[in-house]
């Protein structure tokens, strides 16, 4: 009788080796499902948070031209100044609802003399992909604006555009056109202008509350951890029966587990199948 002696072999160590391995992969992919759903979680605080909150002026939210915490994200500010309409610029590349389009942003002069950049909204293709059939003009003159703050964007290797086209919401890239001192620490989606114009760019939606699948995928990822050494314990049970074949007492047990599958009631697939086979 051998017993569990081939439990200790090589060849055992390295199964417990790979199941340890594929446990440790599914453990952290678990975490890392969690952790995106912290992140998740977050954004939908902010949203709860600052999305209605009042408006509150742009100076006192941001004290510098660079300023910006991302827990300021969807806070509402208000500001005066006036639209630089020929600097106006429009980004590339702007699906909402999936629908192809592009995003609206006018610069907004200061009285102080700077510049703080509004996404006035969106806009869907024209006739081809390339541009919009046209842009709402903005209101001339003095104007008072409600926007929202987000932080600007990343440039993208290999996404270029060309004359008031730009590829990414990239705040510098914006400063460096316009050559005046321009906040870069964030930029607005606007809620709101005064006076405000017959037409705009479609406004853009307060974001859905949803936190994502990540909490249902990061237990099914522990599952599959535990089911590895599962699968291993029943692969050594399977193992032990074969090599104790000869043991009177695993023979008997063998006898018995043939007898109740025996008395189990088949299935049609089962009896389809043994007729197959008797053929």
């Amino acid at each position: 009788m051998m017993g569990w002696k081939f439990a200790f072999s090589r060849r055992w160590a390295g199964y417990l080796a790979l199941t340890i391995l594929f446990a440790a992969v599914c453990s952290g992919l678990g975490l890392w499902q969690l952790s995106r759903r912290a992140e998740a979680l977050t954004e939908m605080n902010k949203v709860e948070t600052n999305y209605a909150a009042d408006p509150i002026p742009l100076a006192d939210a941001l004290t510098g031209l660079e300023s910006f915490s991302e827990s300021q994200k969807w806070q509402p500010v208000v500001m005066t100044g006036t639209y630089l309409r020929d600097d106006e610029l429009i980004v590339r590349n702007r699906p909402l609802q999936i629908n192809p389009g592009f995003e609206v942003l006018t610069p907004l002069l200061l009285n102080d003399g700077s510049v703080f950049i509004v996404n006035r909204g969106w806009l869907p293709t024209g006739e081809t992909a390339d541009a919009p059939t046209s842009v709402p003009v903005a209101p001339s003159g003095e104007v008072t604006v409600v926007a929202r703050l987000k932080a600007g964007e990343p440039l993208l290797a290999g996404r270029s555009a060309t004359g008031n086209q730009i590829a990414t919401i990239n705040l510098e890239d914006v400063a460096g056109r316009l050559d005046l001192p321009t906040y870069t620490g964030a930029y607005g989606l606007m809620a709101s202008e005064d006076p405000a114009p017959d037409e705009r760019p479609v406004a853009v939606t307060r974001p859905v509350k949803d936190e994502g699948p990540h909490l249902s995928y990061a237990f099914q990822w522990f599952v599959f951890a535990v089911m590895g050494f599962v699968g291993l314990g029943w692969a050594m049970r399977q193992e032990y029966r074969t090599v104790n074949f000869d043991d009177p007492g695993e023979r008997i047990r063998s006898a018995e587990r043939a007898r109740r599958q025996a008395a189990k009631p088949r299935s049609d697939s089962e009896i389809e199948d043994a007729l197959i086979d008797s053929r």
